[in-house]
C-alpha cells in the first residue's frame, strides 16, 4: 500500500505501535468513522498529526487518526509533541479538542452547494467525511415553503455538467460495489423472504451514481428514455418538473428546524 504523504507540520515520526491512547479519553469512534478517516488519509495524506503530551506521554488529540493508521497498516505516524503545565491542562485539552468542533453549526445550504460542485465524478464524495446515504439525505432536503405556501422549493442548486459527446457504458453510470457486497452478505444469512427483500432494497441506498456519466448517457438516449430519466430525477432539465416528481420535499420537522436557523429566508 502506498504510504500517505505528510502534508502537515510535526515534530517526529513515531512507530504507531508505541503510541499510547489516553486512558481517560471520553471520545469513542465507530468502525464506519475510522473507515472514512482512513480513506481520507489515504487520499489526502496527513493533514493533522497525532498530538502527544510531553507531560504524560499519552495522546491528547488524534486517537481516531491513530486507529485509521492502524487500519491502513501504517508503521509510522507523524507526531506533534506539546507541553502542558499541569495534568488539568492536559485533560482540559483532551476534552476541548472534540467539544469545540461539536459546538460549531453547519450551514446546510452552503454545504449542499459545495457537495453539488464536487459531484462531477472526479472525486469520491465520501472524502468529505459524509457517507453516500447522508449526502443523498442532504441533497434532497430543501428550505421551507416559499411565500405562496408551496411546500416544495427550487432553492437547491442543481449540479450542471458539460457534455463531451462520448456515450458511456451503462456499467459506468453507477457504482454498485458496496451494495453488491451487502447483498452477498444478506444471501449468507437465514431470514424470511420478506425481510430478505427489504434488506436487499435497503442495500441499494449505497449505490453511487455518477451524474457526469449519466448526463452524457442522457444526451445520447431516445426521447422516451430521456423522459424516464427526468421522471426519476437522474437528470434535471425542468426544475419545477423535478420538484413535482418528488426530487426535493421538505418534512415538517426539517422545515421547522430550517426556519429557526434561517428566519429571514
Amino acid at each position: 500500500m502506498k504510504q500517505p504523504e505528510i502534508n502537515c507540520s510535526y515534530d517526529e515520526l513515531r512507530a504507531a505501535i508505541t503510541l499510547q491512547p489516553h486512558p481517560r479519553n471520553p471520545n469513542t469512534h465507530s468502525d464506519e468513522q475510522i473507515k472514512l478517516l482512513a480513506k481520507i488519509i489515504q487520499h489526502q495524506g496527513w493533514r493533522n498529526p497525532v498530538v502527544v503530551s510531553k507531560l504524560s506521554g499519552f495522546i491528547v488529540a488524534g486517537h481516531g487518526r491513530l486507529k485509521a493508521a492502524e487500519l491502513l497498516g501504517l508503521d509510522e505516524v507523524p507526531v506533534d509533541l506539546q507541553d502542558f503545565k499541569t495534568e488539568a491542562d492536559e485533560l482540559a485539552h483532551l476534552v476541548a479538542d472534540n467539544r469545540i468542533a461539536e459546538l460549531s453549526e453547519i450551514n446546510r445550504v452552503t454545504l449542499a452547494d459545495i457537495i453539488a460542485d464536487l459531484d462531477t465524478g472526479d472525486i469520491d464524495l465520501e472524502l468529505t467525511g459524509f457517507e453516500i446515504p447522508d449526502i443523498e439525505d442532504l441533497m434532497t432536503a430543501a428550505p421551507p415553503s416559499d411565500a405562496s405556501g408551496n411546500e416544495y422549493t427550487n432553492k437547491i442548486k442543481a449540479p450542471s455538467y458539460e457534455i463531451t459527446g462520448e456515450k458511456p457504458e451503462v456499467t459506468e453510470l453507477v457504482d454498485t460495489s458496496k451494495s453488491s457486497k451487502l447483498k452477498n452478505d444478506i444471501i449468507k444469512h437465514s431470514m424470511p423472504d420478506d425481510v430478505r427483500l427489504f434488506m436487499e432494497q435497503a442495500a441499494n441506498r449505497h449505490n453511487v451514481f455518477n451524474y457526469q456519466k449519466i448526463a452524457e448517457f442522457y444526451a445520447h438516449a431516445n426521447k422516451e428514455l430521456q423522459a424516464l430519466m427526468e421522471e426519476s430525477a437522474l437528470v434535471i432539465i425542468d426544475f419545477d418538473k423535478a420538484i413535482e416528481n418528488g426530487y426535493v420535499k421538505m418534512s415538517e420537522k426539517t422545515a421547522e428546524l430550517y426556519g429557526k436557523e434561517y428566519p429571514d429566508e
